[in-house]
């Protein structure tokens, strides 16, 4: 979950190619299918600062990295992803691709973007990668939301699709996918503090009222907690997980909490 270099926490698969991409190393770091959970603070937001719906602040990406040694095997890539998301439902005539024909630079990185969406739902993007100094090192980065995968799928209210039986309780959305993202940080290794990966959790966690006991705490971080360790092993069990975000909550104390947690604890461009 951590990273440290351009980012306080990894938020993407594609990090996995910094070495080749942004280093000009013959080598990257994983590569292929990559299930993993992620936290991002970048989610689109109403102008109350409440989530909108299809964004959280953490969620499974679903993306693959590869190296490549020839632009034709962009295309490849894009018509097996087309094949992977019509075996589990959404079909390719439903799916629409567009992307503007612009190039645009990050540092050391060039890149070429291209979208789909599923009706009228995006559901993610494919990337050509290059280093700008050296375009013989090339990679692609596909990347979508496993959560919002399933909502184009069954197209269930937003909320309810995330949050479960607990979409019913008296919190707010945003405080208990504060609780969640608390879950899966913790439950990650990391622990509260006034900067790095430490500052992001108590950010996350300063929306969430300190009398949230009530509200079910407990209950949501085991629902959480089994959710992300479907995909990533969790270094701390529920119940300590629930003490170190419950020791958090009350060490505010009460009237200190923030309704809307909109710092940008790291950059990153949401999927």
């Amino acid at each position: 979950m951590r990273w440290g270099r351009d980012t306080e926490l990894t938020i993407s698969a594609v990090q996995a190619l910094d070495p080749l991409l942004k280093d000009g190393e013959p080598y990257v770091l994983r590569r292929g299918y990559l299930p993993q959970p992620v936290v991002r603070m970048t989610g689109e937001r109403y102008a109350t600062g409440a989530l909108q719906d299809g964004f959280l602040t953490s969620f499974v990406n679903v993306s693959r990295v590869e190296p490549i040694t020839r632009k034709a095997e962009f295309t490849g890539i894009l018509d097996h992803w087309l094949t992977v998301l019509s075996d589990f439902g959404l079909h390719a005539r439903h799916i629409t691709i567009h992307g503007r024909n612009a190039v645009w630079r990050r540092r050391e990185v060039c890149g070429y973007t291209v979208h789909f969406r599923h009706l009228d739902l995006p559901i993610g993007d494919v990337v050509l990668l290059w280093n700008a100094e050296d375009p013989t090192k090339m990679a692609v980065d596909l990347g979508s939301g496993l959560e919002r995968l399933a909502w184009a799928r069954t197209r269930q209210p937003w909320w309810d699709l995330v949050l479960g039986r607990f979409a019913t309780t008296a919190a707010m959305p945003d405080v208990l996918d504060a609780v969640r993202t608390a879950t899966l940080l913790v439950g990650s290794g990391i622990s509260p503090a006034a900067r790095g990966a430490g500052g992001v959790l108590r950010r996350v966690l300063a929306s969430v009222p300190s009398d949230a006991a009530p509200l079910g705490v407990s209950a949501l971080v085991r629902a959480s907690h089994g959710y992300w360790s479907l995909t990533s092993s969790m270094t701390m069990q529920w119940p300590e997980v629930t003490s170190v975000i419950e020791r958090e909550i009350y060490r505010r104390g009460p009237g200190m909490e923030h309704t809307s947690p909109t710092c940008q604890a790291h950059r990153g461009v949401e999927t």
